[in-house]
């Protein structure tokens, strides 16, 4: 029987990635139906939305999308359509593997390189409770926080600041943790480290740390452990193999995904997996690339490999299997790969994008 998946085709380079991670993961046999659906800014266009009801409704038909990249619009009130999707779908938890492949440019290329960042998506500063500057209701927020019986007051007029607020709960922490140490359990993967910065955010980054100690008091076949935001960051450039699992609220999150992408070669090599209770969308980490639209130029291996996540959580683990090493012997090889993945960017053998999908599509047919 085969699976039903949203396929979002995405603008700029996005359509030609879609079309690249299609072929890839039909190649593998598992038999899928794909409801093709727009979104981005060549849709709002012709729809005055860049995310029409449609798209959201297939989502929600299939409970599973592979998603290309998205531009977000520029001035028109939209704060980011990954965002928007990920809050509205109820997807909570990011999944971003950052693994190295022999055969891709790094500085760290001989450490192998392989952890997994679990960053939560629905709070922390990104839930998007943010007061403008010189707005009555910025003023009365801060009026109101100045009144209370604290010393920790805002000392700059309402005239020339912003305030975000920092949700940060009991049961969203309980929730991403959980998923990391049952990625943990499930993967093989023999640790997991909560990240925070609860020295100075007592009250919302320490509820956090609490809440993950208490957590993984339900997993002691796996080991925990702890590490402040800055400090992390120094020890994945120093000793990045001593990680395995790493769990941070939405900020951090997103901040180390970018940092865990850049040690194992960049974004191009970088997928990732939203999921929720309801549902579950895949898609690269890096953005839409609109200057290289319809040039056959961008790297599809991201993409490529969020289907190969895709497929690990439909339960097709031979096939998802069989699509990374596909990728990891194309990449290896490095004759029929993108420019990126070539050691000279401006080597005349590099290959275009459905090139390399074709490549990687024969090593799975072969």
């Amino acid at each position: 029987m085969a699976y039903e998946v949203t396929l979002i085709t995405g603008d700029g380079t996005g359509p030609e990635l879609a079309e690249a991670a299609r072929k890839c993961v039909d190649a593998t046999g598992v038999e899928i139906n794909w409801d093709v659906q727009e979104a981005g800014i060549d849709v709002m266009e012709k729809t005055g939305t860049p995310i029409p009801d449609s798209t959201i409704e297939s989502v929600r038909r299939t409970r599973c999308a592979l998603k290309a990249p998205i531009t977000t619009p520029v001035g028109t009130g939209f704060r980011s359509i990954n965002v928007y999707l990920r809050q509205e779908l109820g997807l909570f938890a990011c999944i971003r593997p950052c693994k190295y492949y022999p055969g891709v440019r790094s500085y760290f290329s001989e450490v192998g390189v392989d952890i997994v960042i679990v960053r939560e998506n629905t709070e922390d500063l990104y839930a998007g409770v943010e007061f403008e500057k010189g707005k009555p209701e910025t003023e009365k927020l801060i009026d109101f926080i100045n009144g209370l019986p604290s010393d920790r007051k805002i000392k700059t007029k309402a005239d020339e600041t912003g305030v975000s607020i920092k949700p940060i709960s009991v049961s969203g922490t309980e929730r991403i943790v959980r998923c990391a140490f049952e990625y943990a359990q499930k993967n093989g993967r023999k640790k997991v480290t909560a990240v925070h910065k609860a020295n100075i955010m007592k009250y919302s980054d320490g509820l956090y740390l609490a809440t993950a100690t208490e957590v993984a008091k339900d997993y002691p076949d796996i080991e925990f452990e702890e590490r402040i935001v800055d400090n992390m960051c120094m020890q994945l450039v120093q000793k990045p193999e001593l990680y395995d699992v790493i769990v941070l609220p939405n900020l951090y999150g997103d901040i180390l995904s970018d940092l865990g992408a850049g040690l194992v070669g960049g974004l191009g090599v970088a997928p990732g997996a939203n999921i929720g209770p309801e549902g579950a969308v895949f898609e690269a980490t890096h953005g839409s690339a609109p200057k290289y639209k319809g040039q056959n130029k961008v790297n599809p291996t991201a993409l490529i490999l969020s289907g190969m996540l895709m497929l690990q959580h439909m339960g097709e683990l031979d096939a998802a299997k069989r699509l990374e090493q596909a990728v990891a012997d194309v990449i290896k090889e490095g004759k029929d790969v993108t420019y990126d993945l070539k050691p000279n960017r401006d080597d005349p053998t590099a290959v275009g994008t459905q090139e390399m999908a074709a490549a990687i599509c024969a090593k799975l047919q072969g």
